[in-house]
């Protein structure tokens, strides 16, 4: 049933992508709130078939800790999942994405409509400059910047390092950084579309300050989230049987 239940899934993500980024493309055309508002409908049908089809539903911890203005949000990436719930989540995140995404139909224009931001990892030094360029002008605007600091998804319980790109966005913003730990690799893997039944849990941790030395803060972050995410692989306490 899995299986089956998650083959529609994918039909019925993909297949409203491209229904919707059809009707919607003349949207592109105005101003960056009419795409959001396309795309907020998109999401809430997205999650809809998610929670009907695979049984998958999400809960947000630590809700006292989203930003509400500028900020960098640090999250770990286990699934396409919280590329989605970011944006039905935080107020008006600008999300870091590879350059090869902005390409893709339909994705790729309303991802560049709603002013995330493409890097071109093979760009060098010229991409890191261009990416915090586009990164201080988001904060400026008052959103929040969503970077994915291991710079790939990377499944429950298995370690990979922390990139720099993370700790030049927060030298280069000069605002707080909140971590950010999930276990939606449990249930929406980073590959293939089998998805299992279950909740999907994003937690927001306590901001780190502004203005900390660069290998404080980035030892200070992978601790928070790689803490706090190995946590949530846990099963819960009193659910020894179903």
């Amino acid at each position: 049933m899995h299986v089956i239940g998650s083959a529609v899934f994918v039909v019925w993500m993909y297949g409203l992508m491209a229904v919707m980024g059809l009707l919607c493309s003349p949207l592109l055309l105005g101003p960056r709130t009419w795409a959001r508002g396309c795309f907020a409908v998109y999401r809430r049908l997205v999650f809809g078939g998610l929670r009907a089809l695979c049984g998958i539903r999400f809960e947000v911890r630590g809700a006292e800790h989203i930003p509400q203005g500028p900020a960098l949000v640090a999250s770990k990436h286990q699934s396409m999942f919280e590329t989605l719930a970011f944006w039905h989540i935080l107020p008006d995140p600008a999300i870091i994405l590879k350059k090869e995404l902005k390409y893709l139909p339909f994705f790729g224009w309303y991802a560049m409509k709603l002013k995330n931001v493409a890097v071109d990892r093979s760009a060098g030094a010229s991409a890191l400059k261009a990416m915090l360029r586009a990164a201080r002008e988001r904060a400026h605007e008052g959103r929040q910047v969503v970077i994915f600091p291991q710079g790939t998804r990377v499944k429950p319980g298995e370690a990979e390092s922390y990139k720099p790109g993370v700790a030049g966005l927060y030298g280069a913003m000069d605002v707080p950084c909140v971590p950010v730990a999930l276990n939606s690799g449990l249930y929406w893997p980073p590959s293939g579309f089998v998805r299992k039944p279950g909740t999907i849990i994003i937690e927001f941790l306590p901001p780190i300050p502004a203005g900390l030395p660069r290998a404080r803060f980035m030892g200070e972050l992978e601790t928070r989230i790689e803490t706090a995410s190995m946590a949530l692989l846990e099963p819960p306490q009193g659910n020894a049987s179903a």
